[in-house]
């Protein structure tokens, strides 16, 4: 049975790709390791809490020793490295954190790997899930391609440009075979609500003030989340070592048309005259270091791997719209802190 650890299993990417990797094989033996922060919620995947094959560890991967006894442990055969602090606000304000998750706990878990996998790796693979983010921002054409030059402008995307590097790194001088994924924005269910979509969701069902930063013109791709699971299920399996693969949605959107569709789609869900929700956005002072356009080239995947966005933009929002209507009370446990008392008296 081949073991794989994945990491923030709990969070909005993680879960589905714990989901999919659980039913999909079941002779797989699946590790879940995530330190159920404030993003991390075991609600996200207690739909496959019980599955023979699926095990959930709480844990820190900043905690070098906790992470070399589990690997010496457990002789994973595949890791799926998705854990990380992921929101540039809180990247701004708290840069430390980043640098503690990012980099140092990707350096253990690199660590780990090349101790129990060194001289042995026939069969490993490390998979480092980045982001568009580490490439900088793009004029008003262009693409990012896998060899597009790092350019980082937030303390976010350095962190995981550093992470990035010392993942080939690692590749390069210890042999350790790996694979890379730079993706655009996601969005879908169980999105932790501080990112743009969740939030202005949650804003618009309690009529509150739709945050627009700027003008509203900053350009996004955006990747619905079980698309995502699916390229990252592709790539783990058959990519090629040593290889980065940009994973895009080709759905580029400006911010405050995205918001306006959003508005849109949300007033006729609510029952509400539309036009309504329009009447929330409210425009808000720029963050720094805030790039104008992410665009993905995912020509590489989709030849190598046949790998392409199952839905449009609009039908993944009103998917997405659909589930957060459908599960308010999770909206309102994540929002409320509840849960995070309950992990607290659970697990700590």
């Amino acid at each position: 049975m081949k073991k794989l650890l994945i990491t923030g299993g709990a969070g909005f990417i993680g879960s589905h790709v714990v989901r999919r990797f659980v039913t999909k094989y079941p002779n797989y033996k699946i590790f879940n390791l995530d330190a159920l922060t404030y993003a991390g919620n075991l609600q996200n995947i207690s739909d496959i809490e019980n599955a023979p094959n699926y095990t959930f560890i709480k844990g820190d991967i900043t905690v070098e020793k906790f992470i070399d006894q589990l690997f010496f442990k457990h002789q994973f055969d595949g890791v799926l490295h998705l854990a990380a602090e992921s929101h540039v606000d809180r990247s701004i304000s708290d840069p430390l954190a980043f640098v503690k998750t990012n980099v140092i706990g990707t350096m253990n878990l690199l660590n780990a790997s090349n101790a129990i996998w060194k001289g042995n790796n026939e069969g490993k693979r490390f998979y480092h899930i980045s982001t568009d983010e580490v490439y900088g921002s793009l004029g008003s054409s262009g693409l990012f391609t896998e060899s597009t030059p790092y350019d980082p402008n937030s303390p976010y995307s350095a962190s995981k440009a550093s992470s990035d590097h010392f993942v080939r790194a690692y590749g390069e001088t210890y042999g350790l075979p790996y694979v890379i994924t730079n993706c655009s924005n996601n969005y879908g269910p169980n999105h932790f609500p501080e990112k743009l979509i969740p939030l202005f969701i949650n804003n618009i069902i309690n009529e509150k003030p739709l945050p627009v930063y700027g003008d509203g013109k900053y350009t996004r791709d955006w990747l619905y989340v079980e698309d995502h699971a699916v390229a990252i299920d592709l790539v783990f399996h058959e990519g090629r070592n040593n290889e980065t693969y940009n994973i895009g949605g080709f759905n580029e959107w400006k911010n405050i048309d995205l918001v306006k569709l959003l508005c849109h789609q949300m007033d006729n869900k609510l029952g509400r005259n539309v036009g309504d929700s329009e009447k929330l956005i409210t425009y808000v002072k720029d963050r720094p270091g805030h790039d104008l356009r992410y665009a993905i080239d995912a020509t590489k995947i989709n030849k190598e791997l046949g790998w392409k966005p199952s839905v449009t933009f609009e039908q993944g929002l009103e998917k997405t719209i659909d589930w957060y209507l459908s599960n308010e009370d999770w909206l309102k446990n994540v929002t409320s802190g509840d849960y995070l008392k309950y992990y607290e008296s659970q697990y700590l």
